[in-house]
């Protein structure tokens, strides 16, 4: 095994990790301060992702793509919570998924209307387009380290604004005990909202930040929801180190998994058989990794116990 290659995929990791961190740190602020199972979660990061490349197209500059996602992302979350999740807080759960799949599904035909049916592409800036020279000979794509950087530094505002402002204050009560803290005067409608909109635009960075390196399609954010949810599960649920810590375990179990244990097999078996036998155990190994932490801490890694 070249230790370049494994150096390489390593960072792969890390990126799809800090990629995961962003739409899993939304969900488990949404599912931590309200209770709420949210499935349209991964139509916000599609969102995103149709903001950016819509406006990075018409404009050229992907700075103003990147605010268009946010605020779009902020903006469609914020219209939903107002309009749709407002009434279903005191719902069973069974009627939040019901109706937050059936958001899927307006979201998705809403965007094929307006964008059709065709993929978009976002273009990676110019200044990131090329490779960064890394020690010991590696050459990475610096657009990939970027997201790396955007995505840590992002990770340490998220954790300055829960610890440390007075919205976070509120956040972290609001998930403890809503009803004391609205009985103290803590307009809890809109801390909702704000909580449900910071959600929807974190997930909507990481849309449009991954846009540029797959198309922008329609769909594209289920499969990352999916993954999403088994982060905040190994992580813990309502919990954004957990979820920073389930992102990256996933992420370099899941990129490591799909490039060594194809390699792996093929030391026992025939090469057709050992790539087909290491892709379906690669695309197992994250699940096996869940139920592993479930066995060892049924609450998650950070997750409170009841």
């Amino acid at each position: 095994m070249s230790l370049i290659l494994l150096a390489e995929q390593v960072l792969n990791g890390l990126q799809f990790g800090i990629m995961l961190f962003l739409m899993a740190a939304g969900l488990t602020l949404i599912f931590g301060v309200m209770g709420l199972i949210n499935l349209a979660h991964g139509s916000l990061y599609m969102v995103g992702a149709f903001c950016a490349a819509a406006v990075a197209g018409a404009t050229g500059s992907f700075a103003l793509g990147l605010a268009a996602a946010l605020a779009g992302a902020a903006a469609a979350g914020a219209l939903i919570e107002l309009l749709v999740i407002r009434r279903l807080y005191n719902r069973d759960h069974l009627d939040q998924v019901l109706a937050t799949f059936a958001l899927i599904l307006i979201f998705s035909e809403g965007t094929r209307w307006l964008f059709g049916s065709f993929p978009l592409y976002l273009e990676v800036p110019g200044a990131l387009a090329g490779p960064v020279a890394l020690p010991f000979g590696i050459q990475y794509p610096a657009y990939r380290l970027a997201l790396i950087a955007i995505g840590l530094i992002v990770a340490a505002g998220l954790f300055w604004l829960i610890a440390r402002t007075r919205l976070g204050i509120r956040i972290r009560a609001g998930e403890n005990d809503r009803e004391m803290v609205a009985a103290l005067g803590v307009d809890i409608d809109r801390l909702y909202t704000v909580v449900f909109a910071l959600g929807a635009a974190l997930a909507g960075l990481a849309g449009a930040l991954v846009g540029a390196i797959q198309s922008v399609q329609v769909g594209m954010g289920e499969p990352v929801l999916i993954l999403a949810f088994v982060v905040i599960v190994i992580g813990g649920i309502g919990s954004i180190k957990g979820a920073l810590v389930g992102a990256l375990l996933v992420g370099l179990t899941d990129t490591l998994g799909s490039v060594f244990l194809p390699a792996l097999f093929k030391l026992f078996m025939q090469p057709a058989a050992a790539t087909q036998t290491g892709a379906s155990l690669a695309s197992m190994s994250i699940y096996i990794l869940m139920a592993m932490v479930l066995i060892w801490k049924p609450t998650g890694l950070y997750g409170a116990r009841t």
